[in-house]
């Protein structure tokens, strides 16, 4: 490890290996720093994605567990909605093995990664990030940088260090546990979702197959039904009726940030993405693949960056242009979408069921389900114009 590098990156989830990747493609010095012992592991998602990620990476097949082809949505009332992808499929991936591959990638193209380095503070010249503060191995060291990346996740520390806001609000968090289980009898290529006060209130229960009998199985519930009660004891329940012999093989439990992506993720010398800049979907929790967006494009600004030595705000703020309109304003309006989607009623539900199921099999999509919520409850019909 040594003192100096043009560009540093927190965090090895894959927003941080592709800002690596990026910015060693751009010909930059860059290290890439993992505070756990592996990158990949723990597994703290439900790991589907879609074939947006052929956009960034070859698919292996050692990285699927399951193609999905389709989806069903289950409502309170117990009428479920098929509904097939016409086009594109999805997977559920095996992160483990896809984290690590994406810092392989990074590693190849120059970028030196390092495990177990915990990063504690940030280093400033005047005014300017200028590099980290961490334990390596037992040992202190600063490593200094024209340009830091933050992809430390959730509330990202480096963006506080740096006086960025990154706390979530309470109102933004779901409540969340997962399991991985096997010995189950499943449709392998469609996931299942499940919507309702009695399965998840202000949030959705999914099942989302992994292989021959094998699932993760998880909930995410809006935190001011949580407080009355767990989610943990709302997926204990529909297990112990839907899947009363499943064998739990893992536990994954905590918050799910749902909040509006971060307008100002940078700073002179900083940048920050994927979850550390809240650069997640608000209607599915889901993230991977605006990581991986995030990630690519602030690698490519930081190489060119360097290129200029210019790692000013200013100069980084072609960063946030670029995700503000490659997601980020879409995000935004699925964050209110969201909002008031936490306020219907089983009716609602149940009457949006009945909306969707009115299109024909081979129209309907996300945008189906947006505008059946917007047409069913009379006090979001403004949300129409934001679809």
């Amino acid at each position: 490890m040594k003192t100096s590098y043009d560009v540093v990156v927190v965090g090895g989830g894959p927003a941080g290996s592709m800002a690596a990747w990026e910015t060693a493609k751009g010909g930059a010095s860059v290290c890439l720093l993992e505070k756990d012992r592996d990158i990949g592991y723990p597994v703290r998602c439900g790991e589907a994605v879609s074939e947006g990620i052929k956009q960034f990476v070859d698919i292996k097949g050692s990285w699927i567990a399951e193609k999905i082809t389709g989806a069903i949505f289950i409502a309170p009332n117990s009428i479920s909605v098929d509904l097939d992808f016409p086009s594109e499929i999805g997977y559920i991936l095996n992160r483990r093995i896809f984290d690590y591959d994406l810092s392989r990638y990074a590693a190849e193209a120059g970028a030196e990664v390092y495990t177990k380095a915990y990063v504690k503070g940030i280093h400033k010249t005047n005014g300017h990030i200028s590099g980290v503060i961490l334990d390596y191995l037992g040992e202190e060291k600063i490593i200094k940088s024209k340009i830091v990346i933050g992809a430390d996740g959730l509330t990202s520390r480096v963006g506080r260090w740096a006086g960025l806001k990154t706390q979530v609000r309470m109102k933004d968090m779901e409540s969340a546990v997962q399991y991985s289980v096997s010995n189950i009898d499943l449709e392998r290529n469609k996931m299942i979702m499940y919507v309702g006060k009695n399965h998840a209130p202000g949030g959705y229960l999914w099942v989302f197959p992994k292989g021959n009998r094998f699932a993760n199985i998880g909930i995410g519930i809006s935190g001011k039904y949580s407080k009355h009660k767990s989610a943990k004891t709302y997926l204990d329940e529909f297990m112990a009726s839907e899947y009363p012999h499943a064998a739990i093989l893992t536990t994954m439990c905590g918050g799910v940030p749902i909040p509006k992506p971060m307008k100002k993720p940078i700073s002179n010398g900083l940048m920050l993405v994927g979850d550390a800049a809240h650069q997640i979907n608000p209607m599915t929790g889901g993230g991977i693949e605006s990581a991986m967006q995030a990630g690519s494009i602030a690698g490519q600004i930081a190489a060119t960056a360097i290129k200029k030595s210019d790692y000013s705000e200013i100069f980084l703020q072609a960063y946030s242009d670029t995700i503000w309109k490659d997601f980020g304003k879409r995000y935004e309006k699925y964050y209110y979408i969201k909002q008031a989607q936490e306020d219907l009623t089983d009716d609602d539900l149940n009457s949006i069921t009945d909306q969707v199921l009115s299109i024909p099999l081979n129209k309907r999509n996300l945008d189906s389900f947006i505008k059946a919520i917007a047409i069913t409850n009379p006090t979001i019909k403004l949300l129409r114009l934001l679809i």
